[in-house]
Order: C-alpha cells, then structure tokens, then sequence
C-alpha cells in the first residue's frame, strides 16, 4: 500500500562511434565517403534500439499499471468481504503487515534467478541494511528507525479498514487519493520542496472534495465519521512517506525489500500484543482459530503484499507516473465492483467529489518543469506557425509577380 522513492541508476546510452586516423588530403575525401553511410546506418540503429527500449518500457509499464490497480481493488473488496463474518480490523491488518516479511525472501529469490554473480544471504542483508547507515541494522536502530514508521504503517491501514466499515470502496479508496496532496503540503513545510502554484490548486481541489463528500450525506451520521478516517488514514501515508525521505532518502529495490521485511519482524515482535489485548478487552472478539475466515484474511494479506512488491519493482522496470496512475484507476474499478456487484447507486454530489480528487491527483502528477516545458512546445509550435505563413505569403507574392509581368506591369519595391 505504500510507496517508496526508488533510487534507480540512469540507464547507459551507448552509440557506437567511427574511430578514425589521420590521412592525407588525397585520401581525406574516400575515407570520409566511405564511413559516412556507417555512421549513419549504426546511428539508425541506436535509435532503434533505444525506440524498441521505450516502447517495452511503455507496455511493460501498462502491465503493472493494471496489476496495480487490480490488485489494490482486489485488496479493497476481500477487506469488505471478510468484515461479513469476522469484523476485526485491526486483527486484519496486524495479520497482513506480518506477511511483509516474505518480501526479502521474494527478492533474494529473483537475485539468484536473475544475476550471475551470487551473494550469500547474509552478504545479500548486509549490503540491502545500508538503507539504515553505514553501520548497517543495530537494535538502536531498529528501534529509532523503524518503530516509527512500523507505527505509521499500522496507523494508515487500520485506518482504511475502519472506513471501509463505514464508506463504499469507491469513496474510501478516492479519499485515499488525497494522500498526494497532504504529501505535497508536508514536502513544502517540512523538506522546502520546490512551491507549485499548480500543486496548491491540486491540494485545493483535494480538500474541497473532501468537503463535498462529507455535505453528501449532510455532515451526520457513519458518512462523516468515514470521511474522516479515510482522511486520516491518507494522513499518516502522507506523514510516513515524507518521513520516510527525510531519514532514509531513496531505496533501491532491495533496500526496500530488506525495510519491508523489517516492518514486517517489527511488527510481529512489538505489536502482537495489541491484538490481545484487543482480544481479552472485548474490543474485537475473534471466537476459536478455527471459526477465523483463513481463507479471505491470507487473500487480504496476499494481495496487500502483491502491491506493494508491484508498486516498488514497478518503480525500477518502467517510469514512475504509471504507479502513480495505477493507484488512481483503483478508483472507478472500486466504482464498476460497487454498482455491478453491490448495486452501489452514487449521489451526484458524490460523483462530483470524486471527480474533483481525481482531477486533483493527476495534476500533482505534472514534473516540476511542467510549465517551461509546455512554454517551449508553444513557442516551437508558433514559430512552424509563423514559418508557414511566411512561406504561404512568399509563395502568393511569387505567383502575383508573374502576373504582374504577364500583364506588362512592374512591381517597384518600398524602402
């Protein structure tokens, strides 16, 4: 469910040059004759193959887009299902945020399918534990680095899952989407991030869909109390991703895998006696292990664990945005679930709410350099504008000059 910002080395451009040795005058033109059409033939070819990169990086992106999106409504819909027969919350997601230790496993698994030269397990721990310092994993650390955000972690996801008790998923997983703009709001605040008058229009527009969701069912009731944990849930993601950046930077694809795999013992050894006591307080009663749904809690946990593996290997296989864009189309695939399967029947103020939070995330979207990008495409466009005008009139001055000498007159220049 959360994202990390990848540190992903830049791709090496490699264009194959003409090495050549000096030669007499005599021989100067042969020489130049005969490599230009290779240079020209292996320069086609880098473009090819640098085309035919970004092309499968577009549709590998597509992919992952959709497995994205699939598996986060996946997610949203076995949560709603399994609160039909067991609603426990937090038990859920104390249950998921345990399978995150598979996560390093996973990605030792494809480091010794994918690369040739090996490395132990624990050489594999060592050099992914960096994320935490020099010195790698310490118990301080541990301590100092993750309790935090293993606290945020949990805070976020149950969070969720108490407004999915109250709110269709479609409504919970676009409020979630505001998390883009809280993060936007806390990076200018906290970390001095480049200011965007474009970003506050979007954060703007965030909370004002907000609002309306809330004036939808007229500020009483389970709506507002949804609304307002479906807020706070994108909060504390806001908070933690931010957080996040300003004490551990980036992570490659295995340092997050090692980070999530230590939220996941974390979580396991410092936060498993909040279910019990949940338990023994009555607060969320389970009954026997054997009465628990197993089957929807491993679903919940399998598709949690899926998106967030896909969304931070897709973040190393092709371009970030298309994650972006991959969480936002959970939102009308909770919508299409919501009205074919639930015959959810939407208000119009509803509607209208999510469309403006939607409107808002893809405008958070843009590059920072959005504007003088668009500024040059305009001014390159005017000037093949201006360019085809101006040989338009040169063409029709040609032709009523030649009519001009067929009729006998004579066309005098102005100064």
């Amino acid at each position: 469910m959360k994202k990390h910002s990848a540190r992903v080395a830049p791709l090496s451009s490699y264009s194959t040059q003409v090495l050549t040795c000096p030669v007499s005058e005599g021989e100067e033109g042969s020489d130049s004759h005969a490599e230009t059409p290779a240079s020209e033939a292996s320069g086609e070819r880098s473009q090819c193959q640098s085309c035919a990169g970004a092309v499968l990086k577009v549709l590998g992106g597509l992919l992952v887009v959709l497995f994205v999106s699939s598996s986060w409504v996946g997610t949203t819909q076995v949560v709603q299902l399994t609160f039909q027969s067991f609603s426990c919350p937090f038990f859920i997601t104390w249950f998921s945020t345990n399978w995150n230790i598979l996560f390093f496993p996973l990605y030792y698994s494809g480091h010794l399918v994918t690369t040739r030269e090996k490395q132990t397990p624990i050489q594999k721990i060592r050099e992914c534990s960096r994320i935490f310092g020099e010195d790698g994993l310490t118990l301080k650390l541990l301590l100092k680095r993750t309790a935090p955000f293993s606290i945020l972690w949990t805070l976020t996801n149950y969070l969720y899952l108490l407004a999915l008790r109250k709110l269709t998923a479609t409504d919970v997983s676009a409020l979630y989407c505001c998390h883009k703009a809280f993060v936007f709001l806390l990076s200018w605040i906290v970390l001095k991030d480049r200011f965007m008058g474009v970003r506050i229009v979007a954060a703007i527009m965030a909370i004002t869909g907000i609002v309306m969701m809330a004036y939808a069912d007229g500020f009483h009731g389970d709506s507002i109390i949804g609304v307002a944990l479906a807020v706070g849930s994108a909060s504390t993601s806001a908070l933690y991703k931010v957080l996040f950046k300003m004490f551990l930077g980036s992570a490659n694809l295995g340092e997050a895998a090692h980070f999530f795999s230590t939220l996941g013992f974390f979580n396991l050894i410092f936060i498993s006696c909040v279910p019990l006591i949940l338990y023994f307080t009555k607060v969320e009663h389970w009954g026997s292990l054997s009465t628990l749904p197993w089957g929807y809690l491993c679903g919940v946990a399998g598709l949690w664990l899926a998106f967030n593996i896909l969304v931070n290997v897709g973040l190393v296989l092709t371009y970030p945005i298309l994650i972006s864009i991959g969480t936002l189309l959970s939102v009308p695939g909770n919508a299409a679930v919501d009205v074919l399967k639930h015959e959810v029947i939407f208000s119009v103020v509803r509607l209208a709410a999510t469309c403006i939070i939607c409107l808002g995330f893809l405008l958070l979207l843009l590059p920072e350099e959005w504007d003088s990008v668009t500024l040059r495409f305009l001014a390159t466009f005017a000037d093949k504008k201006a360019e085809e005008h101006g040989e338009e009139l040169t063409e029709s001055s040609g032709h009523t000059r030649s009519r001009s000498r067929a009729n006998g007159a004579v066309s005098i220049p102005l100064a």
